[in-house]
């Protein structure tokens, strides 16, 4: 399809490795990005790696990068019902999509001659899919709490039909239970800065607080071609405070949120 481009993005987290891997194909060619905390390898191929929600199977040996092995996946964690929500069935530039908020790694990967074992950490699986991310947005992921707790935010700048607007998605998932941000519910930006995105919607409240070091370069779809640069943190530190009717329900620290900001 001509100016299409479909990608998914797998989060391995453990400890201080975060491993993440953006698959995907676009109007003319298929890729896979790999970004560790500190760098960015781009495999203009797939070949024989398989992603899924099983898992990742792994063997990339490229100029720039090796990388073998396999992890796989514990119970995914789906979120109750389409993140876009009636947006869903709307012509957009772009669609998002959450497979699995957290989910238990087993297994472990050789990157460049150096074993990483990510038994035991944390995953988080999503999707984008369209025409072209959105011109300014922010995006917010983290598993990395002191309790079981997982939280995906993003504002975007948004054009629909002869007009843009400011719409928010966001969800966090805590003690088994999910509660959703968004813009057709009635959620509104209060905030929304490099360091700090603030979202209410009716008796809760999101905060997020955030310190980004430099961010790595990645391709990004324009047009269905992959020709955009911008800029991912994926692993920063961010302070979250959950509201629900004026009371704290919790305060965490997470040295490694993954963190994009395009404005």
């Amino acid at each position: 399809m001509n100016n299409y481009f479909e990608g998914y993005y797998y989060k391995h987290q453990k400890n201080n490795d975060t491993l993440c891997f953006i698959v995907g194909r676009s109007k003319s060619e298929e890729f896979i990005q790999i970004l560790t905390n500190d760098a960015v390898y781009q495999v203009p191929f797939i070949g024989n790696n398989q992603f899924s929600k099983q898992g990742v199977k792994l063997d990339i040996h490229s100029e720039n990068v090796t990388l073998t092995g396999e992890i796989s996946y514990g119970e995914l964690a789906p979120i109750k019902y389409d993140i876009m929500g009636p947006f869903a069935r709307l012509p957009m530039e772009c669609r998002h999509g959450i497979i699995s908020m957290r989910h238990t790694l087993f297994g472990e990967v050789v990157l460049n001659g150096k074993t990483i074992d990510f038994s035991g950490g944390l995953g988080y699986i999503e999707m984008d899919a369209g025409r072209s991310f959105p011109k300014s947005y922010i995006w917010v992921q983290s598993n990395d709490f002191k309790e079981p707790c997982s939280v995906f935010a993003s504002v975007a700048t948004i054009p629909f039909l002869f007009f843009h607007f400011v719409g928010t998605i966001a969800l966090v998932l805590y003690e088994g239970r999910e509660y959703r941000f968004a813009t057709y519910l009635g959620a509104k930006v209060l905030a929304c800065t490099e360091n700090q995105i603030v979202l209410k919607q009716g008796k809760q409240q999101l905060e997020i607080w955030l310190r980004p070091d430099a961010g790595l370069k990645l391709a990004a779809p324009d047009k269905g071609e992959m020709s955009r640069t911008i800029l991912e943190n994926p692993s920063c530190f961010a302070n979250f405070k959950f509201y629900l009717e004026d009371k704290l329900v919790f305060d965490f620290n997470s040295d490694h949120t993954s963190f994009e900001y395009e404005y």
